[in-house]
């Protein structure tokens, strides 16, 4: 009688079952941390551009706060040369152009307002996930008041419960 070498169908059919139960176990926990992920990225985001609003409208006081995402990041300058009210070198190009119209940031896109006036003394700032349940579970929602709010079903706003 010959020794036969190798597994069998039964043991290879096994060992195929248990992999796709760890999969099947191990994948939805990692779609739910990458949500979590995207979500602090949007938080960390919209303190950064928080408190780059507040270094904006202090260092150009006669305007107060920025217009635009657009003018609180790098624009075409490379931030070693000139800084300007239009070119504030403030937050990252990424950052600055993860508008409603473009690609997002983490996820996550950003809905920039300002009052009219000068010097603007008002802004809102909110950050929505690119595909909810995807992305992002959660909307965040902040305003010159630097408080962010978060909803869980619709667009955040000013009514909405603050983050702990």
């Amino acid at each position: 009688m010959r020794k036969q070498k190798g597994f069998s169908l039964i043991e290879l059919l096994i060992v195929v079952a248990i992999i796709l139960i760890i999969a099947a176990i191990a994948i939805p926990k990692l779609l739910r941390s990458r949500i979590a992920a995207d979500e602090a990225s949007a938080v960390g985001s919209v303190r950064t551009i928080n408190t780059s609003e507040v270094t904006y409208a202090s260092t150009y006081s006669d305007i107060g706060y920025s217009s635009s995402l657009a003018n609180l990041g790098p624009g075409t300058s490379t931030c070693t040369a000139s800084v300007s009210s239009t070119a504030a070198c403030l937050i990252d190009s990424v950052l600055a152009g993860a508008t409603a119209s473009t690609s997002p940031k983490s996820g996550f896109f950003f809905t920039y307002t300002d009052t009219t006036g000068t010097p603007s003394i008002i802004y809102t700032l909110a950050a929505d996930p690119a595909v909810r349940g995807q992305t992002g579970q959660r909307s965040f929602f902040s305003d010159q008041s630097g408080v962010i709010r978060f909803n869980a079903s619709a667009a955040a706003s000013a009514s909405d419960k603050p983050i702990q």
